[in-house]
């Protein structure tokens, strides 16, 4: 189907089920009994998954872990509700934003696996967790305890808490391939101190892709008298879990990554007793300390993203959670597996597949991380991010449930090319 038959046909049938698109659903009936596992490998089937992105032929995106950008589907219902909101204009904003958005956050605190009145929507994971990270009551000397692979934004709010309230700041690294659970425990676990107010600990790894055991470094704090902040940027819609198991007191996550909503939303999930000690950043006359709604607080805003929450979340049901996970790591494991014992090549993402899913990571000796990113995309037309810090050096790949195992063929043979 071309890129103009497919438009057409989107538009006609936006009337049907809540995406519009019939014979879509129809097919995902077909599979509903196949095997996750199996499904993963077949390429076919994912290729008309494919058929609802509009993919630029110029290079292959092997980088959508930045922006999961968003297929056709969603991206029609996106601009549906854009027009819907530009058409009721002030009504819309005064009578209905509020009830709306309650449903939509209860719907997706049913898919991130926690109480409703324990999640608001926000723009992105860096005003969800900063949200936390400086709304807490510092007092000098109380110290944080942090990865230097954690993400840069956070670290920056950090720094910035460090040096307004006289924080410490305690930064352990996660290895690139630990031995054990009980290795990153005790790394985080060592780190803590009578003084320990706050831990951040990333869900997923954004420069490796390796995920951390969450549930037992939050047991661990927590019988430290610790509370944990989670990073889950990476996390929701790609690997299946709900955040009431982890046993987090805070935890943050975009939804225009995995979940693959239009750009400006994101979750932020606060324990329930947690909620009336954080401070907002905006001021807000909500009297009710244990409302949620009251840290977010961020005057008008494009609600009609908001909205579009609940229709990305349609089309992730349709795809399954399992079928969609089982792709991701199959797609990672695919061309790692290929590359994992060639001389010069480095990946940098654990093998172990508990550890993993569709994010990797992947270096060559003698070539710096911003050559070979330059060199991918320049000599091969793929493109990738460079990474190169925090005992970390390498490009980041992730492949989308729309990428074909012939690309990532193209990306194995570039690899050994460039390392030979």
């Amino acid at each position: 189907m071309n890129k103009r038959t497919f438009l057409k046909s989107a538009a006609v049938t936006s009337a049907g089920i809540p995406l519009g698109l019939t014979s879509f659903a129809a097919m995902f009936e077909t599979k509903k009994t196949s095997d996750a596992g199996a499904l993963a490998s077949d390429d076919a089937f994912w290729k008309t998954i494919r058929d609802q992105y509009i993919v630029k032929t110029d290079y292959i995106n092997l980088e959508n872990g930045y922006y999961n950008f968003t297929p056709q589907p969603i991206l029609e219902k996106f601009i549906e509700n854009v027009r819907y909101v530009n058409r009721e204009g002030s009504f819309y904003m005064r009578n209905l934003q509020f009830d709306n958005k309650k449903k939509i956050t209860a719907k997706l605190a049913a898919l991130a696996g926690c109480p409703a009145d324990e999640l608001a929507i926000t723009r992105n994971t860096t005003e969800s967790l900063d949200l936390v990270i400086a709304g807490q009551d510092w007092k000098p000397g109380d110290e944080a305890v942090m990865a230097i692979q954690d993400y840069g934004a956070m670290l920056d709010m950090f720094e910035q808490v460090s040096k307004r309230h006289g924080v410490v700041l305690k930064k352990i690294s996660v290895p690139n391939h630990p031995t054990s659970d009980e290795e990153i425990v005790s790394l985080y676990e060592k780190a803590i101190t009578p003084k320990t107010k706050l831990l951040m600990v990333c869900h997923m790894i954004n420069i490796t892709g390796q995920i951390l055991p969450i549930r037992k470094i939050c047991d661990m704090a927590h019988n430290k008298g610790v509370e944990v902040m989670v990073d889950g940027a990476h996390a929701v819609a790609h690997f299946q879990f709900n955040i009431s198991d982890l046993n987090c007191d805070y935890y943050g996550c975009s939804l225009h990554k995995w979940l693959s909503v239009p750009l400006g939303a994101g979750l932020l999930y606060v324990k329930k007793d947690k909620i009336a000690k954080l401070w907002p950043l905006l001021g807000d006359g909500n009297t009710n300390m244990s409302d949620i709604a009251r840290i977010n607080h961020t005057g008008t805003h494009p609600v009609h993203t908001d909205l579009t929450i609940s229709d990305a979340i349609d089309y992730y049901h349709m795809i399954g959670a399992e079928r969609k996970e089982k792709r991701l790591r199959y797609l990672q494991l695919y061309w790692t597996s290929k590359v994992r014992s060639i001389k010069k090549i480095i990946v940098n993402t654990p093998a172990d597949e508990k550890r993993c899913c569709g994010i990797a990571n992947v270096g060559i000796e003698g070539i710096a991380p911003g050559e070979l990113a330059k060199r991918l995309l320049d000599e091969f037309k793929i493109f990738t991010v460079a990474i190169d810090g925090a005992n970390v050096h390498g490009c980041r790949i992730t492949p989308n449930i729309y990428t074909t195992l012939d690309e990532l063929d193209q990306f194995v043979a570039a690899l050994k090319k460039l390392a030979a």
